[in-house]
């Protein structure tokens, strides 16, 4: 996973930002206190560790990445970053005050070790903010029309729900909430799906590029396919038709909240 984001770290800042409204939410559910620290596992560059800084979270960051950790430093100075992983953080036992893991935990190799890992470095109590997406959200993404292969490759990689809540509660972390989070016009951060409403972003090689499905899973000839026939209906208009047909009501994202066992 690190070569993975060593490679795709080179431009990320460029198309993945902190998105207002993802950040209010992400801090809604965490319930942040005073004088506590928390923990962005995953963090890539930081985006959302530093914009969550900014809001007066003490915020540590910690990513496989060494080329992500280097952009982070050079952004934010103030916050520790850290190399590691959810299955082996290298913090103190009883740390951390509270986690977020913005999509990230369909990397991990093992979420019942990385849950547990994480449920150590937790205080009793400490709750936990999952971002994250299911394969049966993603069947929903009108994607698949024009890149099938690579999102059967990006489903097979996502977690699903039961799996990721069987792991949490088997790491020592109560499920408490899910919230489904639906694409808006105007999103900053560009994800995967964050070209819902606005499918000429996938035009763009720059945020092709940093999006790991295609940069890391697509096959290039699909591509190429996928994204000459996209261009053709957006000229056309067809597209329109196409994502209509998609319209579905799971939701195209999901925040599940947790919470370590115990008060």
């Amino acid at each position: 996973m690190s070569v993975k984001y060593d490679s795709i770290g080179i431009n990320y800042n460029c198309t993945r930002k902190a998105d207002p409204h993802l950040l209010q939410r992400i801090y809604a559910n965490l319930k942040p206190g005073s004088d506590r620290l928390y923990l962005d596992i995953g963090c890539g560059t930081g985006n959302y560790t530093t914009a969550l800084q900014c809001m007066g979270v003490d915020m540590i960051g910690i990513d496989p990445s060494e080329t992500m950790l280097k952009k982070a430093r050079a952004a934010n100075g103030e916050t520790q970053w850290v190399i590691g992983t959810a299955e082996n953080t290298g913090l103190e036992s009883g740390s951390i005050d509270g986690i977020v893991a913005t999509l990230t935990i369909h990397h991990w190799p093992d979420l019942t070790r990385g849950f547990s890992e994480l449920s150590r470095v937790t205080r009793k109590g400490g709750r936990i903010v999952i971002f994250t997406s299911t394969p049966e959200q993603m069947e929903g993404y009108w994607l698949n029309h024009y890149f099938p292969g690579m999102l059967k490759q990006s489903m097979a990689q996502m977690p699903a729900l039961q799996k990721v809540t069987s792991a949490m509660e088997s790491g020592g972390f109560s499920v408490l909430e899910l919230e489904e989070y639906n694409v808006e016009p105007g999103l900053q951060d560009f994800f995967l799906y964050s070209g819902k409403h606005n499918p000429d972003l996938y035009l763009n090689p720059e945020i092709r590029h940093g999006i790991s499905s295609f940069s890391s899973l697509s096959n290039a000839s699909e591509v190429e396919a996928g994204l000459k026939k996209l261009k053709a209906d957006i000229f056309s208009g067809k597209v329109e038709e196409v994502i209509q047909s998609y319209e579905n009501d799971s939701g195209d994202y999901l925040f599940i909240v947790g919470c370590k066992y115990g008060f």
